[in-house]
């Protein structure tokens, strides 16, 4: 079981006492290190004893044993807890796998993730196991137990009552949540709301996802179980969520990166203490990722004038401690793994050296060999593949109803003021043929795009909630060019003009994920990104527009598996063909 790490057996317990006995060997020591002290708030000068994964001595004294022990001097450097990302979804292009190997370079070695599409797209005992297999990293990944799939579903049996007990009883799912699906709980979903129950039960928090949020809305999800919330766009919304209770996740995310404006309208407001406040970057694309992680958020938390102590604080003990965590994780003291920071002072958060459970991960600025490969497809991360083929007489634009984008993520019904009967739209306006087929090819889903773009011909992508496949172009001949392009590179993004193919980015795994290291994804999605907004694309990230057309926790209407979707009223207003 994954635990046994973190419980240690009864052999290890000993020989991490005969350490403090001088018995055995430590295996490093950080010797004069200027340490962050979060019980004192204080920074304090001690030697760091550690026994494989594990800080067995923080003190004056140094081991009476240092065969084999490397003795590493800190007497001009600073050490700080390894960072944790509370809110991370590690499927944005990237996988996990991936996303901890390059989050931990910047020195975030704890990562606390959506389960969604494991829920959804893995058998329950294959993921499980997967989380078990990615828990043996270097870093430490815990999980979120989803109640709901963010979607209309063409069926719901993933949210069965023997799934969902064994991910909430799981010891590496620290919270339920995020709830995405509030409105239906206060509008009398008892499901949900037994999930909820369980959850608290357990005594693990419950993470809303509760955007515009009045204070009777937060009352009413506090009484129902909700403990925390990352949906504050300002610096009162954030106040209003502290002053209900909340612990309150404080965002910079591509689509959201208000930290700075957040922290200072708190400031105006009166906010003194941070210690209910934590910080996340909200799953972004790769490129967000480019200039820091964690580190980028605390850099701009001190900028923006934040004590520096409760700068690192909202990106570890802060959490650590608001997830029952602090007896293992946040803190630089005994018993606690060993994620240490080496900073080169207190106002520069990114480490030029990392420790991750007692192994370097980045060695005075050299990012060091370890945890290169994973085994994806030994726990069903299959390759993308389709075993049916789409011809230009097969799509149809009839529909009298088009969606319109309000941003990169919000859409909204519109009348369709053009006619459609042709095989390709004028590159004068914005408007798009939109399909979205079922990654079996059973249904489809065709009706036109208004904001998306002036010039994109044709592009299709598997990256969708569901994995089903979204196609938008000018010109249905270069969708279907883009759609074969898909095909044959087994799934992830085409962009195709005038019969070729410009622009792509594989994802192999399930055609959600990419296998490629981050700086290599980087630059793919950069490099589309850039030549989608050269045709036209003007919102803030057309990787979150993707993602989220099928999203019903946003307004007003989505395409989903069942069809277009009215969020307030729940219906749906056009169902899904069958082909």
């Amino acid at each position: 079981m994954p635990e046994r790490l973190y419980r240690w057996t009864k052999q290890r317990l000993r020989q991490h006492l005969d350490v403090i006995k001088g018995e055995r060997a430590p295996s490093l020591v950080l010797q004069n290190a200027t340490y962050l002290n979060f019980a004192r708030r204080k920074w304090l000068k001690a030697n760091i004893w550690i026994s494989d994964d594990r800080i067995v001595y923080v003190g004056q004294e140094m081991p009476a044993m240092v065969t084999d022990t490397e003795v590493v001097n800190c007497e001009n450097v600073k050490v700080v807890p390894g960072y944790i990302e509370h809110h991370a979804h590690p499927f944005q292009l990237y996988n996990p796998h991936s996303f901890a190997k390059y989050a931990s370079t910047r020195g975030t070695t704890t990562l606390m993730n959506d389960n969604l599409l494991f829920f959804l797209q893995l058998q329950k005992k294959k993921a499980l196991t997967i989380i078990e297999a990615l828990d043996e990293l270097p870093t430490s990944m815990y999980w979120w137990a989803r109640y709901d799939s963010q979607t209309e579903l063409q069926s719901e049996e993933p949210f069965s009552n023997s799934k969902m007990k064994e991910w909430l009883d799981h010891p590496l799912v620290v919270q339920g949540g995020e709830l995405t699906s509030w409105p239906k709980v206060l509008n009398g979903d008892d499901s949900i709301l037994h999930w909820m129950q369980e959850t608290t039960r357990l005594r693990k928090p419950i993470e809303g996802h509760l955007p515009g949020a009045s204070e009777k809305t937060l009352a009413k999800m506090a009484l129902l179980g909700v403990t925390s919330d990352h949906e504050a766009m300002s610096g009162e919304e954030a106040v209003r969520r502290l002053d209900m209770g909340y612990v309150t996740s404080l965002r910079h995310s591509s689509i959201r990166p208000d930290l700075a404006k957040i922290l200072k309208e708190m400031q105006e407001l009166g906010v003194d203490h941070f210690d209910r406040c934590l910080m996340t970057t909200d799953g972004s694309p790769p490129s967000f990722y480019e200039d820091g992680f964690m580190d980028k958020l605390i850099g701009i938390a001190i900028e923006s004038g934040i004590d520096p102590i409760d700068a690192y604080a909202m990106a570890s003990y802060n959490v650590a401690n608001y997830y029952q965590l602090d007896q293992k994780l946040g803190m630089i003291a005994p018993g606690r793994i060993a994620h240490l920071n080496i900073l080169e002072d207190i106002d520069k958060p990114t480490p030029i050296s990392v420790l991750a459970k007692g192994q370097w991960i980045v060695r005075n600025q050299n990012v060091c060999e370890g945890f290169e490969s994973f085994p994806w497809e030994k726990y069903g991360f299959d390759s993308f593949q389709l075993d049916w083929d789409l011809t230009e007489d097969q799509l149809h634009f009839s529909m009298p109803m088009g969606i319109e984008m309000v941003n990169s993520v919000i859409l909204k019904p519109y009348q369709i003021p053009i006619e459609a009967s042709d095989r390709h739209l004028s590159t004068e306006h914005d408007e798009s043929f939109f399909v979205m087929i079922d990654k079996k090819g059973k249904w489809h889903i065709s009706t036109l795009l208004k904001g998306f773009a002036t010039h994109v011909l044709g592009f299709a992508s598997s990256y969708t909630i569901t994995g089903d496949i979204i196609l938008i172009g000018k010109n249905i001949s270069d969708m279907i060019t883009a759609f074969r392009a898909l095909k044959e590179q087994g799934g992830g993004m085409a962009l195709a003009e005038h019969g070729e193919v410009i622009g792509r980015v594989p994802l192999e795994l399930l055609g959600i994920c990419s296998k490629k290291p981050m700086h290599e994804l980087m630059k793919e999605e950069a490099a589309l990104v850039q030549q989608l907004r050269v045709r036209g694309y003007k919102h803030e990230d057309p990787i979150y527009s993707l993602l989220f057309f099928s999203a019903t926790h946003l307004p007003y209407i989505r395409v989903t598996q069942k069809g277009i979707y009215d969020v307030k009223k729940k219906t749906i207003l056009f169902p899904a063909i069958m082909r």
